[in-house]
């Protein structure tokens, strides 16, 4: 996974596919790169070809940990496959998605 931060925000790019072989590696990676100075977070999505149930459960978790620190979280590009899983489980109710990084950036800089 790559990281980039930018003006106290931490822009994340995993690749692939996030399912049970791999989602608690990605949720702790994912939290281990986060800085106690970044006020926001975006994972970008747009090289994610797959994400299970596990991985929904990862992302979750993730925004749980990041609300309690106050920090914003949002994802964005998701492929249409993915984004409508988010959709259909509810979860773009409690996850913030956008369809760009810069979408992203200004929605949580606001």
């Amino acid at each position: 996974m790559e990281f980039e931060r930018s003006n106290g925000s931490l822009q994340a790019r995993p690749e692939g596919r996030i399912d049970s072989q791999n989602a608690m590696d990605f949720q702790e990676q994912l939290l281990e790169g986060i800085d106690d100075q970044d006020r926001a977070v975006i994972v970008d999505l747009e090289k994610v070809s797959y994400m299970s149930s596990a991985g929904l459960r990862s992302m979750l978790l993730v925004a749980k940990t990041l609300r309690r620190r106050k920090v914003s979280f949002a994802l964005c590009s998701m492929c249409p496959p993915i984004r409508e899983v988010f959709k259909i489980s509810g979860f773009d109710k409690v996850i913030r998605i956008h369809d760009s990084p810069a979408a992203a950036m200004q929605a949580l800089g606001d």
